[in-house]
């Protein structure tokens, strides 16, 4: 097949964290080529939602605590560069019983990173945010610097920024194979053959039909978040309402202000640990989903546990071990990664997509990116 374009480097895939790669790449005057399956943005994977909770303390571990921060810095960059919001500050709460593993772990997170923060009871919450009814008995660690991504707008912004830097998007062009060779790649899609001296792939729950080396640890689950219609849509005003993460019965759930819809949106993490096949995901609606999650809702948001306005079925892309996977491929260093973002990842994007881009221009990146070394699994193609 004729080479139908050569670049410095190639994306594969243009959601979260491609687009920020792209826009990188562009940024540092490369010429640089993004292929996506579907649209920029789309529905079909992982970075959509309408919002995205982001927030600087990390009870997964302080190796996240240097990302968290220089992300905040980027994504205030593209913010200016856009002139647009793409991140709101509401604050955020993570709340449990003293004791339980979710509250304890980012309260002391918050003291050993130096993040701001207060912790309340359940009735000072609910006399501070009176959206909040979480039972008495729990506790909140609530950081002010907390708040959400708008994540549509945070891949289209990085794309239309990319493109204004002379960087090339082909939309709807499905990645069928790629392969190597000594100082470059080679692509071939449904519309015909690419040649770079560096490939990403950043391509979510499809990375192991990508790089079959990374299918036994990026494993796609099926994740579902709902919208309930409340009492009062005042009381979860993103002004009014931080965004939060809630253990309960030793299950996280998470949440949002209303925004871009009407209704109070809630999530489950790991939903019910269904593995998906993301060409074959089931996205329809099931009275058990709504279930659980109005559950959730009527014990502890009483005042946003009314009818279902709306549900959306996503996916989360899994590592054995929860952590991102983040690196160079085993074989040929001229590619590179990212996935396995495990539910909290789309807050990184604008630093995973730096990293990506330092990778791709000379080999290695600022960013400590060792608790991500792909090298802790033993990939394979076998």
């Amino acid at each position: 097949m004729t080479t139908a374009g050569t670049y410095d480097a190639i994306v594969i895939g243009v959601g979260g964290m491609g687009s920020a790669a792209l826009y990188q790449l562009a940024k540092r005057g490369l010429r640089a080529l993004g292929l996506e399956r579907f649209s920029v943005p789309h529905e079909m994977g992982s970075s959509h939602g309408l919002t995205r909770i982001i927030r600087l303390a990390f009870h997964e571990g302080p190796e996240y605590v240097p990302f968290g921060r220089r992300a905040y810095e980027l994504w205030r960059e593209l913010e200016e560069r856009l002139g647009e919001r793409v991140l709101r500050v509401t604050g955020s709460a993570h709340a449990g019983v003293p004791g339980s593993a979710g509250f304890e772990d980012t309260l002391r997170a918050c003291r050993k990173q130096d993040v701001a923060h207060e912790v309340l009871s359940s009735a000072e919450l609910s006399a501070r945010f009176p959206g909040y009814g979480l039972p008495p008995e729990m506790m909140a660690v609530v950081q002010p610097d907390g708040g959400f991504l708008a994540p549509e707008r945070c891949v289209a912004g990085h794309a239309e920024a990319a493109r204004s830097l002379g960087a090339e998007i082909r939309e709807g062009e499905r990645v069928l194979e790629w392969d190597a060779f000594s100082g470059g790649v080679r692509v071939r899609t449904e519309g015909g053959a690419y040649e770079a001296g560096a490939l990403i792939v950043t391509a979510g729950a499809w990375a192991g039909r990508l790089m079959p080396e990374l299918a036994p640890v990026a494993v796609p689950e099926r994740q579902v978040v709902a919208w309930f219609e409340t009492e009062d849509a005042a009381l979860f005003a993103p002004e009014r309402f931080p965004v939060f993460i809630v253990t309960l019965d030793g299950e996280e759930y998470y949440g949002f202000p209303e925004f871009g819809t009407p209704g109070f949106k809630v999530g489950k993490f790991h939903h019910d640990g269904e593995s998906a096949d993301p060409d074959a995901l089931d996205r329809s609606w099931r009275a058990e989903d709504e279930e659980m999650l109005r559950d959730f809702a009527r014990r502890c948001f009483p005042k946003a546990a009314g009818r279902m306005l709306r549900m959306s079925v996503c996916m989360f892309t899994n590592s054995p071990d929860k952590h991102f996977i983040i690196g160079k491929h085993p074989q040929w260093p001229q590619a590179s990664f990212a996935a396995g973002f495990s539910g909290h990842g789309f807050k990184f994007c604008s630093v995973v997509g730096e990293t990506l881009a330092d990778l791709a221009e000379r080999g290695e990146t600022r960013h400590d990116i060792a608790p991500f070394d792909p090298g802790r699994f033993a990939l394979s193609r076998e």
